[in-house]
């Protein structure tokens, strides 16, 4: 029996079990004026059969993981808050070869200006991309690019209200939120999305810009049990200059963990978009994860 990928995926486990079990914490410090919270996943599937296996199955080794950072401050009516969230997973299946399954690099920081204990004024910057390559895979298995680092990226700027009528709750309301779509090497190597205008990037341009639009964004983050976490993101992006009910774009975000014990957790992530520049119907994303987990931050949640 080949045991070469099973021995690996086992010290990997052993080597990531030891880290957390040595990091994860809470560290209340009443005196900062920044909150911190760190949450990194891990997770390793394996499976290997031996030549005579009768029952069937292929050898295939795959890693999901996930990293969210925050950092944010607040003092007087002055608010600044940012945040880190990255996905990335892999499977490499014996005959088929490493297929990326998992990818996401968002960034965001706030600016706000507090107007009362649930309106604030603010502006924000935000950039959404991937790692790597992605690629569409045939039933003649011939694969076509679809993706790669900083093709799409997009940078939005956005100016308006923040209502935030809970700690778990929040909505953006920005009637002001020019965006940039950058399409790295735009050469005609993304003519599997479209021949002439991949991600709405006329082929040979490498950028878009969309001065006048609205974005609405809402986050959600709270424990709805005291072992299970509920966190989604919603984005509504709308061109005032190409307004129709067709070409408003929509993204969801859904993350459901449950917690298994200290350093074990499960969780389900959930990705729904709708772009109309990247093809005419709805596309889904679902990942289910267990394996280990490490978090840090900085003050007590609220009960």
């Amino acid at each position: 029996m080949k045991t070469h990928s099973l021995n690996k995926a086992l010290l990997l486990a052993f080597m990531v079990l030891t880290t957390v079990a040595e990091a994860q914490f809470v560290k209340p410090d009443s005196t900062s004026n920044w909150k911190k919270r760190l949450i990194f996943n891990l997770n390793v599937n394996q499976a290997s059969f031996s030549t005579n296996w009768k029952a069937g199955g292929i050898n295939s080794i795959g890693l999901n993981t996930s990293f969210n950072y925050k950092a944010n401050y607040a003092k007087d009516k002055l608010t600044w808050d940012n945040e880190i969230d990255f996905l990335y997973g892999f499977v490499n299946n014996q005959g088929q070869g490493f297929r990326k399954t998992l990818d996401r690099m968002f960034l965001d920081t706030k600016v706000g200006h507090k107007l009362n204990d649930k309106w604030d004024l603010f502006t924000s910057l935000n950039f959404l991309s991937q790692f790597q390559k992605g690629y569409r895979y045939n039933d003649d298995d011939t694969e076509d690019l679809i993706s790669d680092f900083l093709a799409p990226a997009f940078i939005t700027s956005a100016w308006g209200v923040e209502y935030h009528p809970t700690s778990f709750f929040r909505v953006r309301l920005s009637p002001f939120a020019p965006r940039v779509t950058v399409l790295q090497d735009n050469n005609g190597r993304f003519s599997a999305v479209d021949p002439l205008r991949p991600y709405g990037v006329v082929v040979g341009e490498n950028t878009r810009f969309e001065w006048l639009a609205f974005q609405m964004t809402a986050n959600f983050n709270k424990d709805i049990t005291s072992n299970l976490n509920l966190k989604w993101r919603y984005v509504m992006f709308a061109n005032y200059e190409t307004l129709e009910l067709k070409t408003i774009d929509h993204r969801l975000d859904l993350d459901l963990t449950a917690k298994v014990s200290k350093f074990i957790s499960v969780g389900l992530g959930v990705i729904l978009l709708y772009d109309f520049d990247q093809d005419p119907g709805a596309q889904l994303s679902q990942a289910f994860n267990f394996g280990f987990r490490y978090s840090f931050q900085n003050f007590e949640d609220k009960k």
